[in-house]
């Protein structure tokens, strides 16, 4: 049980910090009256939190003939979050920040029950069954009553 805890606790605090994170690139996307800079903003942050968490972890650098066999796809990361933080940024001061992620979670899962289905960008496939089916039914039913 206290092993399940912990994970679940860093999942619960990793969804609050999306609310937080989405809050201040909003206001700060109205205090710069710019979507683009206030992403940049968001990016250049995050790419110095990760250079500080890389050099406490003491990560070494990844050697080039590594990176050079990593699929040109498994890069675009990257471009996913981009799309992500403009359109949140753009987004959540009109929808609000509870319908917002509403969607935005009911849009991952989506996507993730077709991705495990079909083994997408290789993860392991797991079968569409009528448990899925009825949790993605409820989210959508949530994100209607939240919505209200």
């Amino acid at each position: 049980m206290f092993n399940l805890l912990l994970p679940v606790a860093l999942s619960v605090m990793a969804g609050a910090s999306i609310v937080v994170q989405q809050a201040l690139i909003a206001n700060l996307r109205i205090a710069l009256n710019s979507a683009a800079w206030a992403g940049f903003a968001s990016y250049f942050v995050g790419l110095l939190s990760m250079v500080v968490l890389a050099l406490a972890l003491r990560d070494p650098l990844p050697a080039s003939s590594l990176t050079a066999r990593i699929p040109w796809w498994a890069w675009s990361g990257g471009f996913f979050g981009a799309v992500f933080i403009a359109l949140a940024t753009i987004l959540v001061p009109e929808l609000g920040a509870a319908t917002f992620l509403a969607l935005l979670v009911t849009g991952q899962m989506l996507a993730s029950v077709a991705f495990d289905h079909f083994g997408w960008l290789g993860l392991a496939q797991r079968e569409l069954d009528t448990t899925r089916v009825l949790g993605v039914a409820l989210l959508i039913g949530g994100v209607v009553l939240i919505r209200r």
